[in-house]
Formats: C-alpha cells, sequence, structure tokens
C-alpha cells in the first residue's frame, strides 16, 4: 500500500476530538461532589480495568502475525484510542474541575448551583430539576446544566418567583414553587 493512503500520526484526529462538549471561554466547571466522584471512579475503571485487558488483547493479536487482516488487533487499537481519548478528557475535566459542596450553601431560600427546583409552566405542568454541572447532565433525572437556559433563569430567584425563560418558540414564564438542596 503505498504510503500516500496512510496516516502519519493516529493520535491527530484523536487530540481534536478530546474535548466534545468544551466548556464556554470563561466559565467554570463546577461539579457537585457524587459527579466529580462518578468521573473519577470512570478514570479509575478505564486505567485499572478496561486498558489492560484491551492491551492485553492487542498483544495476543500482534503475535498472531499479519496485522493488516487481523480483526482483534484493529479493533483493539480503535479500542485502545477510544479509551486513550476518554482518559485525557476525563483527565482535563477533573483538572479543571470547582467541587461546590452543597452543605455549604447558606442562602437555601435562593436557587444556586445544584439545587433542586420545582417549577410550574404558563400550562400549570409542573417539572423538577437539579441543576449540575455540564458533564452531570442527565435529562432522564431531570438534571440539567447551570448554564442551560432554564437553570439560568431559575438561578437566584426564590419560591413564589416568576421567572422568563427565552426559547426558540418566544418567553416562557415559569413560577418556582419549591426549592431543596440534598444533605
Amino acid at each position: 500500500m503505498s504510503k500516500a493512503f496512510t496516516r502519519e500520526n493516529d493520535d491527530a484526529e484523536d487530540e481534536e476530538l478530546d474535548d466534545p462538549q468544551p466548556l464556554p471561554k470563561g466559565l467554570k466547571n463546577y461539579m457537585t461532589p457524587p459527579g466529580f466522584q462518578r468521573m473519577q471512579e470512570e478514570l479509575r475503571h478505564l486505567l485499572r480495568v478496561e486498558r489492560p485487558k484491551v492491551v492485553e488483547v492487542v498483544s495476543w493479536a500482534a503475535g498472531n502475525g499479519d496485522r493488516s487482516e487481523n480483526g482483534d488487533y484493529l479493533y483493539g487499537k480503535k479500542r485502545l484510542r477510544e479509551i486513550d481519548r476518554r482518559i485525557r478528557f476525563l483527565n482535563k475535566r477533573l483538572e479543571s474541575a470547582t467541587v461546590v459542596n452543597l452543605q455549604d450553601q447558606k442562602n437555601r431560600e435562593q436557587v444556586f448551583f445544584g439545587a433542586t427546583v420545582t417549577y410550574a409552566r404558563e400550562d400549570d405542568t409542573e417539572n423538577t430539576v437539579t441543576i449540575v454541572g455540564v458533564d452531570e447532565v442527565d435529562s432522564d433525572h431531570g438534571h440539567i446544566s447551570w448554564i442551560s437556559p432554564i437553570a439560568r433563569a431559575l438561578l437566584k430567584a426564590r419560591e413564589g418567583d416568576m421567572v422568563e425563560v427565552r426559547t426558540p418558540a418566544g418567553v416562557e414564564k415559569l413560577e418556582v414553587l419549591e426549592i431543596r438542596y440534598a444533605g
């Protein structure tokens, strides 16, 4: 095969994909303690369990001869790149994280990072969301990023306040019904 069709450096593509969700410039990477711990556990698992298994398979496959048609080798190398990319991402996010301890929140009558807020829309439907870091978002469980439009509108509101959220469909009014903090 001509060298013109091979990549000199597999890492060049990986470097561009390291951070799939870059933080907006100038914003801190706030995290809750459980979110920080989950990311640390994932990093530990990748480094101590996942990566060593794949390295073992790749080493075994490399010893089987022709690598160009060796599925175990090719898939293993690809999986190693994916794992290494995720490890770099987790390292960057954990290094830049500012862990917010919710027990230190003195003003529990207002919405701040880590608050669980129940609000009513104009059509009287109620929603409950917890404001978390960008890496902790889980819409199935009502965890929204602190930089999301709804969270931004709710920040610093108190129970009974009406807040406005700008959406593509226009401005929507929300009434804050309840504010809770874990712990």
